[in-house]
């Protein structure tokens, strides 16, 4: 047995432990008290959990496994719903009091948090008994806060830090670059240390020193831990220059037969924004210090919410609260959320204001006039398809969704004519009284432009340029199993650094599950209705793709037909469909190859 099984198996027995203590308490007191604790046992046995999966993805990585990186990403996105809703019936069948008195809730939010508040985890425990708290009381228009509890002067570990100083005396070399490399301490060897070194340092020297008033380079920082998600490793730092500057530093790692070998340095603020892109399925970091992990990714990124670091290293539920902390922040000080311009959403009803980096959305009860795709699945329905799409590997091409469940909203964060038709498209899911907005489910993306919008205002090179993003978005999709029926690029953005992203779910299907079928091998003027007008589920004619995108200019249409002319077939679809089929993994591009090292004799 795994020292972490019996780590697991230990919090099991306490979790039962805990449950019968409660079962058998009489007291009404003692019981709100021994609730507390029964929430904080579970708590730490899902803790326990959460912390193994950075280093079960470091075997996976270690040892050339890229379908268990893809089921340990799964199973860690879905380890906190799992626990919630396992545990939120159990705990109300034992006391039933919890959903009957909101009294109760209050008196054991102040025992849960006397028992929390010196704890490093403290906001993920808090937030953890409030999911707990939001599932008893589903359907009760009950909402609950999303929030920390107040900071703490002890908080354990709060002053540690959460990465190494290498010095550099004014010149790197590369036996400071070989101490770097091996910071994540891998079990399995490098293929060339000292050539990868080389190699790095040959890439890095003409950025630190090509200019003649370059400042001298003090020290490389290095967070202690490695980076892992898919089938790569990333090594994660910044050059630290005598003037105060920065220099983003990020080494791309992989694992091949003959070992370990780095094979692209990012360096640019545009490429690691794009790596640590939400769009991409969370990142393993094998430390426990979260919060100075995301004060770091922050000084590479100073210009992404600092809410969405906590979610690139897979505290979603940290990065929850701390976005809608950031937006309730931005509205104290004067802003109002109101209808999002451009054209509105035929199902999601879309709202922010400009200052805001967040694009929040809810369901329509129906959807406008311009829904095409028959009869209208619901508000549950469409909501659910959001939510897949938060819960898988969004290849870099499709934006998180970070949901709240049973949320309250203060009335003056919307202006009135938003609240009004919020309250007339959304009745069944919104409910306004003195005391707030009460929301069933919000949801809320990180703001970009419309793709129709950008063309609007873009160069001949720019709209060439996202029309070639455009297709990559597509392709990436698919090969995650990602298929949206409406073609329309309304449905597409364009972010702060050029990349499109699809952003809206309401007609995504599994790509396994669509017909491809074309209309290519009929004779002009054919007038007979084609075989596949009679089959069932859904149709899609890949020659059609470029006037589903209802792109308004020719440049463009031209563009996207010249730059994606694979996508037009149906044997590009067919392809990508046999190997989904066959559990083939897809390799994602996640850094341009621009970056990438070039080939030694070592290789």
């Amino acid at each position: 047995m795994t020292a972490g099984s019996t780590e697991r198996s230990a919090a099991a027995t306490l979790v039962e432990a805990a449950y019968s203590r409660l079962a058998a308490c009489t007291d009404h007191a003692s019981r709100i008290a021994k609730t507390a604790q029964l929430i904080l046992t579970v708590y730490d046995e899902f803790y326990v959990q959460l912390c193994e999966y950075p280093h079960r993805a470091q075997r996976a990585f270690e040892t050339m496994d890229p379908h268990a990186s893809i089921r340990i990403s799964q199973e860690r996105l879905e380890l906190y719903s799992r626990y919630i809703a396992a545990h939120g019936p159990r705990i109300l069948a034992v006391f039933p009091a919890l959903a009957a008195d909101p009294h109760v809730w209050d008196a054991l939010d102040r025992l849960f948090m006397a028992m929390i508040v010196d704890r490093y985890d403290a906001d993920i425990a808090f937030s953890f008994a409030h999911s707990i708290r939001r599932n008893i009381s589903r359907g009760l228009w009950r909402p609950v806060a999303y929030s920390f509890p107040p900071p703490s002067k002890l908080r354990a570990f709060s002053m540690a830090s959460v990465h190494r100083r290498l010095r550099a005396n004014g010149r790197i070399n590369t036996k400071l670059l070989c101490s770097a490399l091996q910071v994540p301490n891998f079990s399995v060897p490098f293929r060339d240390l000292q050539g990868d070194a080389r190699r790095i340092l040959q890439r890095v020297e003409p950025l630190l020193y090509g200019s003649p008033n370059a400042a001298a380079v003090l020290a490389l920082d290095v967070i202690d831990a490695g980076f892992f998600r898919d089938r790569s490793a990333f090594l994660v730092g910044r050059w630290v220059l005598a003037d105060d500057g920065i220099v983003p530093f990020v080494v791309a790692l992989l694992n091949g037969p003959q070992g370990i070998y780095a094979d692209a340095v990012l360096h640019r603020v545009s490429d690691i924004h794009d790596l640590f892109s939400s769009a991409l399925a969370n990142f393993h970091v094998t430390t426990r210090l979260y919060y100075q992990t995301c004060v770091f990714l922050f000084s590479l990124m100073p210009r992404r919410p600092f809410g969405h670091h906590y979610s690139t290293i897979g505290y979603n539920h940290v990065g929850k609260v701390a976005i809608l902390n950031e937006i309730s922040e931005q509205v104290r000080r004067g802003h109002r959320l109101q209808r999002s311009p451009g054209v509105p959403g035929t199902v999601a009803l879309g709202f922010t204001f400009d200052e805001c980096a967040y694009h929040l959305k809810v369901i329509r009860d129906q959807p406008t006039n311009s829904y095409k795709w028959g009869a209208y699945p619901g508000v549950a329905a469409v909501s659910d398809k959001y939510r897949v799409v938060h819960e898988i590997n969004r290849a870099g091409s499709m934006l998180d969704n970070v949901m709240y469940y049973n949320l309250q909203l203060d009335r003056d964060m919307f202006d009135p004519a938003l609240l009004d038709e919020i309250c007339r498209q959304a009745a069944g899911s919104v409910q306004v009284d003195r005391a707030g907005v009460y929301l069933r489910v919000l949801i809320v993306q990180l703001k970009i432009v419309p793709l129709p919008v950008f063309l609007q205002t873009a160069d001949d090179n720019a709209t060439r340029a996202v029309m070639a993003s455009l297709g990559h978005c597509i392709r990436n999709n698919a090969a995650t199993n990602i298929f949206n029926k409406d073609l329309d690029s309304r449905n597409y953005g364009v972010g702060r650094y050029g990349r499109v992203f699809l952003f809206d779910y309401d007609a995504v299907e599994k790509l396994t599950d669509v017909k491809i079928r074309s209309n290519a091998d009929r004779e002009p003027g054919e007038e007979a209705v084609p075989d596949w007008f009679f089959e069932e589920g859904v149709i899609f004619l890949p020659e059609e793709l470029e006037h589903g995108m209802q792109l308004k200019s020719s440049y463009a249409r031209r563009c996207f037909r010249e730059e994606n002319f694979d996508l037009l077939g149906v044997e590009y679809w067919l392809d990508v469909q046999r190997k989904l089929q066959r559990g083939e993994v897809p390799q994602l591009l996640m850094y341009p190859d621009s970056t990438k090292l070039e080939a030694d004799g070592a290789k």
